[in-house]
């Protein structure tokens, strides 16, 4: 029986097209998100929240939110893990208000946006967790469980995601709560189809 091949570190030049390239999917997916009134999961989610109740700037809030999480990342990812996150977490907040800049929606249908926003964001968050990256908060937490347990990112993800979007009961109507879930379901569903421990070895 052959022995299996280590795990090739990716280069430089490869954390980089990741990082913008993982964190514009997502961006554009929150902005649909927010473009029709759905809400997401993890600490976007909280961000959203926090952005419809008060009008605060999404993007400054979300990099706010996560800042208590590097200590997590640092002790328990590695410092290569945490400054990789901290980078992806400063684009997806720039990517947040830039993206609407240069992308305008005159109509989305709620359920495509569910849909399609949710798979596009959960590709970016594949890209970015295949390059030992994450976007903070909740992320760091499940990424850590995978490694350590071996429990799919994706199931632990779509459990706290579904429960964040259930809060949103107070700022919104079932329809936008249940279009909201099922964009949580599209997103995890695609983590835990594609990101399973010991199935990408690259770091």
């Amino acid at each position: 029986m052959e022995a299996p091949e280590p795990a090739l570190r990716h280069g430089l030049y490869e954390d980089l097209q990741a990082l913008v390239t993982g964190t514009l999917f997502v961006s554009l997916g929150v902005v649909m998100f927010g473009h029709t009134g759905l809400l997401t999961g993890g600490t976007a989610g909280v961000a959203f929240l926090i952005h419809y109740a008060t009008g605060w700037n999404f993007g400054l809030v979300f990099f706010a939110i996560n800042l208590p999480f590097y200590g997590l990342a640092l002790q328990r990812m590695g410092k290569r893990f945490t400054l990789k996150t901290f980078a992806a977490v400063g684009l997806m907040a720039a990517f947040s208000n830039l993206v609407p800049q240069m992308v305008q929606f005159g109509e989305l249908n709620p359920l495509f946006t569910a849909v399609f926003g949710g798979l596009l964001m959960g590709t970016g968050m594949l890209i970015l967790f295949r390059h030992r990256s994450s976007l903070g908060g909740f992320n760091v937490l499940v990424l850590y469980l995978q490694e350590r347990f071996g429990w799919r990112a994706g199931r632990i993800q779509m459990a706290l995601d579904c429960s964040i979007v259930l809060c949103a009961f107070a700022l919104t109507d079932w329809q936008h709560i249940a279009l909201s879930v099922l964009g949580a379901v599209a997103l995890n569903q695609t983590l835990a189809t594609n990101h399973r421990a010991g199935r990408y070895m690259a770091m």
